[in-house]
């Protein structure tokens, strides 16, 4: 591949990656998909049905992805969460920390996205703070405590720490059929309760689900099939084209807004490009901002008062440190990783929903 096939697959990538987080934007908004939401819904309200959501969106994705390694289009050892290695503290601290700043910055890093396309100055100075919180821990002074009290806490394997593997490993069994059952068969699970016909759910939210699903696996398949370079022109090594990480990436949104921020201080820097995440951030936004106009919904949202910004401020630092440490966010963990039966994306997700429940209990007994 010449390096000027390169760069117009690059620029083919960034686009479509773009116009696909355009379209998750877009879906998120309209049917309210929000996993710090369906948490506070089953917390307050009893009301399962966003988290029936969440779940139709999880199972659609599994199901798609285990097609997609299954046929070859995604080598799942070269995707961004797959390591022999499971840092099972930081997933389980960073969840911790994701799930109780979510609650406390009134959505998870995803939500403020779409909230920004509405107009939300709110999500504004919530993802600013979250990008520099989460630079500092891929970087600064949080850095150093995540790499030498949390990641140094890990389990090492002979395998990938994926669960067909893992299980594969132990029993003896082929991975194709132990990847098959696992990742259909949770799948089909999850969409089966996201159906759950003896409770009624609108139907536009479960589509909305499926849409998710949809988007995360055609993320996928784009990064780890169209974006694959056998040798790159310059430096003749096997990679992925656009990805920060070189490694085959989906859909994440704390570690990208960090980048983001990166790339618009130091814009007349070379060595500072438009990235997959950069790309699927900005998607996330003018997908959400096309629905309000659609809508006719758009409307500037400010503060209500230095409390509700200091808590804001909290909840993003918070979700900054903990995106980055459980390498991933509700979409990240919650959605991408988990679709991969990655065992580390159940650890933070765990995390998540028990920081989340924790902080909506706390703050209902301070109220």
């Amino acid at each position: 591949m010449s390096l000027a096939e390169f760069e117009s697959l690059s620029t083919a990538v960034l686009a479509v990656i773009f116009l696909l987080a355009a379209i998750l934007g877009f879906a998120m908004r309209e049917s309210r998909f929000c996993t710090m939401g369906a948490i506070s819904d089953v917390v307050y309200l009893q009301d399962w049905q966003r988290m029936r959501q969440w779940a139709m969106a999880v199972g659609v994705a599994m199901c798609g992805v285990t097609a997609l390694v299954l046929w070859g289009g995604v080598a799942v050892g070269d995707t961004l969460y797959a390591s022999a290695q499971l840092l099972w503290l930081s997933a389980l601290v960073g969840g911790l920390l994701f799930g109780a700043g979510m609650v406390l910055a009134s959505g998870c890093s995803a939500r403020n996205l779409t909230r920004l396309g509405g107009g939300s100055l709110k999500a504004l100075v919530v993802l600013i703070v979250m990008g520099l919180a989460a630079f500092g821990t891929l970087k600064g002074i949080t850095a150093v405590a995540r790499v030498r009290w949390l990641d140094s806490v890990h389990l090492q394997f002979n395998t990938l720490a994926l669960l067909p593997e893992l299980l594969a490993q132990a029993s003896g069994w082929s991975l194709f059929a132990t990847r098959l059952g696992l990742g259909l068969g949770l799948g089909a699970l999850l969409i089966l309760i996201g159906l759950n016909p003896r409770n009624r759910v609108d139907r536009g939210v479960l589509l909305g689900g499926a849409i998710v699903g949809l988007c995360v696996t055609a993320a996928w398949w784009l990064g780890g099939h169209v974006a694959e370079i056998a040798e790159h022109p310059e430096t003749l090594e096997h990679m992925y084209a656009t990805t920060y990480s070189g490694r085959i990436e989906a859909f994440s949104f704390v570690t990208p807004v960090a980048h983001t921020l990166d790339w618009l201080l130091f814009f007349s820097d070379k060595n500072k490009v438009l990235t997959w995440g950069i790309a699927s951030a900005c998607g996330m936004v003018a997908g959400s901002w096309l629905h309000a106009l659609w809508r006719r919904d758009f409307q500037w949202q400010g503060f209500a008062n230095t409390q509700d910004l200091s808590r804001h401020l909290l909840g993003a630092a918070l979700m900054g440190i903990g995106g980055v440490t459980a390498m991933g966010c509700t979409v990240g963990q919650g959605i991408s990783a988990v679709s991969l039966l990655s065992l580390g994306s159940f650890i933070a997700i765990t995390g998540i929903v028990a920081g989340a429940v924790g902080m909506l209990r706390y703050l209902a007994g301070a109220e």
